[in-house]
């Protein structure tokens, strides 16, 4: 990242190098910051062995690395897929949920995000009406991502919900694509959450996608890696998606489907390399099964091969590692100073593909 400013002050992009300069350059930055930093590490008197010095991107590392996730992979640990990831539009990247510092804004709050040139309004939830087919009847959706609603593919309401039984099966209208779309009925909806209905994003958001999964929903992505709209977004694409936000509602506007808006407090995830507003994106990418891992942990702990001092944290190992507790880790990154994945998709002559892990 740091290198990556250095650039941006010259007007210059990691892209505009490519790879193997920008790694050169990185390399030049380690060669002058990394001894001063250790420098700094002596004079404070830390007491480390500096024999075993090592460098994370040094020959040794990358053979650990290697090892490790061949083996891993052998073992049927490691996979590839494509999931919802934590995306940050700056990187370029996916981002592990260590690096996502989740924000809570209790009113409107106004952030600069990197690549946007103004202020962006958060705490704020807006409300938009989807005009149910053949009827003279309306569902009003809250949300606090209107740019998002280009990628709905379905509203949601809870079964209990008295209110809004009779359109349990209907379809709405959706104004942009010009298409109809399904009425679902979800438990995970909340009634008192908003109107009570809830709209469907599968492709941007992780609740939206587990509820698309079970209704069987349509899985359309709307923004690039860059953060700005694609796809079936009409009008709206090539906008950054901060701008497609106000440009949305304005829309709707002019459709007389805006419902209005008020404050609402929220929690904003950000990335804590870059400060950017992380998008959650459906991704190829390398993730690791963590529910054989968290099995394993378990009965290490329950045979007592691995034993928790002190002793009650044992209930909250096995609850936290528990069946269905667990969502796969991403592994893989599309940032250029690191270890590559030592994976090759192989294609057979018959058009067959496979991913093989070697080095």
């Amino acid at each position: 990242v740091v290198v990556e400013r250095q650039l941006a002050a010259k007007g210059l992009t990691r892209h505009d190098l490519g790879r193997d300069k920008f790694v050169e350059e990185v390399g030049k930055w380690k060669d002058e910051k990394g001894g001063k930093i250790l420098g700094q590490l002596e004079e404070l008197g830390a007491s480390l062995d500096w024999s075993k010095d090592q460098f994370t991107m040094s020959p040794q590392f990358q053979k650990a690395v290697n090892s490790a996730f061949i083996k891993l992979m052998d073992g049927g640990l490691i996979y590839r897929g494509e999931q919802l990831v934590n995306w940050s539009p700056e990187l370029r990247s996916a981002i592990s949920d260590m690096e996502v510092t989740h924000v809570d804004v209790g009113e409107r709050t106004h952030f600069d995000v990197p690549g946007y040139d103004k202020p962006v309004q958060f705490g704020v939830m807006v409300d938009i009406a989807y005009k149910v087919v053949g009827s003279d009847k309306e569902l009003v959706v809250s949300t606090t991502r209107p740019e998002t609603m280009l990628g709905d593919t379905g509203v949601a309401v809870h079964p209990g919900d008295e209110r809004y039984k009779q359109f349990h099966g209907a379809k709405v209208w959706h104004p942009f694509r010009q298409c109809e779309i399904p009425v679902v009925v979800d438990e995970h909806v909340d009634p008192e959450m908003g109107t009570g209905v809830v709209k469907i994003t599968p492709a941007h958001d992780v609740n939206d996608w587990e509820v698309g999964q079970r209704h069987g929903l349509q899985v359309l992505s709307v923004m690039d890696e860059g953060g700005h709209m694609v796809g079936e977004c009409n009008k709206f694409v090539g906008m950054h998606r901060f701008m497609a936000r106000e440009a949305v509602c304005e829309e709707l506007e002019q459709l007389g489907l805006f419902r209005g808006e008020q404050e609402h407090s929220m929690v904003v995830p950000v990335c804590g390399r870059t400060g950017d507003v992380v998008e959650p994106m459906l991704k190829p990418q390398w993730f690791m099964n963590t529910s054989k891992v968290a099995e394993m942990a378990c009965t290490a702990v329950t045979d007592k091969d691995l034993v928790l001092d002190p002793e009650e944290y044992k209930a909250h190992w096995l609850q936290f590692l528990g069946e269905g507790k667990q969502r796969d880790w991403c592994v893989s990154r599309q940032i250029w100073w690191g270890h590559q994945v030592p994976a090759y998709s192989c294609t057979a002559p018959g058009g067959g593909q496979c991913w093989v892990a070697a080095a």
